[in-house]
């Protein structure tokens, strides 16, 4: 991916420049969640084969992409992430045939057990020694708090969308962040490896990193973020290059 953040000249980081606070998604941006569902699924359908597996992965995708549109378009009153889960959950024991109360149960919280990827706690900790870092999750206060435990995520502030009732890319969410970090749109950074999540960053003034992952939604042609990333080390490496460009000479 080449764009606003790639490439070795200062100009690279011209993005990253004058920030005050970064916000990052956590699902799929951190931590790796459809190899977490897809492990989960496994782990409760033994016997399943490949295709079966992704099959009811779609399932449980589609079930909580579907009902978060349904909130966002008031449709259906809100419901955390863990009501949706847990729907989610039943839906793929139905489809499978999982009778077992405690492995559904034990699916249902599959969201809490969700892998980072190889760099997210480094390049966490890295991006964390510039400036405040704050997670902004559509998963549930609670489930946040035990992912971030699972996967090692130390955040200045985790921040869950629960708090807005509302769902990503509802712009209530964003401005949880902006509340928090306390400084203009235009000095808070949103990361994510989902390009719907920074056009609802862009739509509320916060500047936009897009970090690649292998999931994910890739920026389009229309799209136009501040800083293209290969991943969260590249991103600190972008971040510190932009802070000895602002240091006094």
């Amino acid at each position: 991916m080449t764009g606003a953040g790639d490439g070795a000249t200062g100009g690279a980081a011209g993005g990253a420049r004058h920030i005050e606070a970064i916000v990052c998604d956590v699902l799929g941006t951190m931590v790796d969640e459809p190899g977490g569902l897809r492990a989960a699924v496994r782990e409760a359908v033994p016997g399943a084969d490949a295709a079966t597996r992704d099959l009811l992965l779609s399932v449980w995708q589609d079930h909580i992409e579907q009902e978060q549109l349904r909130i966002g378009h008031k449709e259906r009153p809100y419901a955390n992430s863990e009501v949706l889960d847990r729907e989610a959950a039943r839906r793929v024991a139905d489809r499978a045939g999982l009778t077992d109360p405690a492995a559904v149960e034990r699916l249902a919280g599959a969201g809490r057990r969700l892998s980072p990827w190889p760099d997210s706690v480094t390049g966490l900790a890295r991006l964390a020694r510039h400036v405040p870092v704050l997670g902004l999750s559509n998963a549930s206060r609670t489930t946040l708090l035990r992912l971030n435990a699972y996967a090692g995520l130390r955040w200045h502030q985790a921040l869950s969308a629960e708090d807005a009732r509302a769902y990503k890319p509802a712009a209530e969410v964003y401005r949880l962040a902006l509340d928090a970090a306390g400084c203009p749109p235009e000095r808070v950074l949103m990361v994510a490896a989902h390009a719907w999540d920074l056009r609802g960053a862009q739509a509320v003034g916060m500047r936009t990193a897009y970090v690649r992952r292998p999931v994910g939604d890739p920026p389009v042609g229309t799209d136009s973020f501040d800083l293209h990333a290969d991943g969260l080390d590249h991103l600190a490496e972008l971040v510190e290059r932009a802070e000895r460009l602002d240091a006094p000479a």
